[in-house]
């Protein structure tokens, strides 16, 4: 079920837009709306069919760009997994992403401050970083019942 954006998040999502010049429109409250309320690394086509559900009008080309505009004002992340449909993560905070092969969902591994800094600390003197991407490809253990 899809829930209106809390006035935090509408926040969030007006500084992130107004920063990068772009403003508030109801197509993109309702994308973000949908980005934020299952939180399960959508597809583009995900998102669409989610959104029509709030707004039937809606248009797949203006899904498309909302999502481009939201990646380009740091809103969301694009997760890539090999040759699969890119997927759109709104969690900014360093983590790592785990791609159960047997559903396709992706899970976010929280990534503890001394693992990161272990990371950059293997970077070649005189790098750093902006961002870290780890990806985990593997299944669920038999038997066990892993929710998002």
């Amino acid at each position: 079920m899809i829930r209106n954006l809390t006035e935090q998040d509408k926040e969030h999502l007006q500084e992130a837009l107004v920063k990068s010049g772009q403003k508030v429109t109801p197509q993109r409250e309702a994308v973000f709306t949908v980005l934020l309320a299952e939180r399960d690394h959508p597809t583009v086509d995900e998102v669409f069919h989610r959104a029509r559900e709030v707004m039937p009008g809606l248009s797949l080309a203006t899904v498309y760009n909302c999502l481009e505009t939201f990646v380009g004002c740091g809103l969301v992340r694009q997760v890539n997994h090999e040759r699969e449909s890119t997927r759109y993560c709104p969690n900014l905070a360093p983590h790592a992403h785990f791609r159960d092969k047997a559903t396709g969902r992706v899970h976010d591994i929280e990534l503890p401050p001394e693992v990161l800094k272990s990371l950059r600390s293997i970077l070649p003197p005189g790098f750093d970083s902006e961002v870290i991407e780890i990806s985990f490809h593997g299944r669920a253990q038999a038997g066990e019942q892993h929710s998002n």
